[in-house]
């Protein structure tokens, strides 16, 4: 069984992504700083590749929680990721 986990650590954070050659990335909008994404491969058209520093000041800005996965139900590395409000 596969299971998820919550952190707000930034070196666990980034750790996790760049083990999975993922990038920061935000998607603008009329909010703080926009809507975080890790993106993963060929860089997608809607999605401003950041920094880490920009990224992290927006997750903290928003009071955000990263959700993620670290194995697949069959044990493959998971890319499954998404961004909470912390409780």
């Amino acid at each position: 069984m596969s299971s998820s986990e919550t952190t707000t650590d930034h070196k666990k954070i980034r750790k996790w992504a760049e083990d999975r050659e993922g990038r920061p990335a935000a998607i603008r909008t009329r909010g703080k700083g926009g809507v975080l994404r890790i993106d993963f491969g060929e860089k997608e058209e809607e999605f401003d590749e950041i920094d880490w520093d920009e990224f992290f000041k927006i997750f903290d800005e928003n009071k955000l929680a990263f959700l993620y996965q670290d194995k697949t139900k069959d044990g493959k590395t998971s890319r499954f990721n998404k961004f909470v409000e912390r409780n």
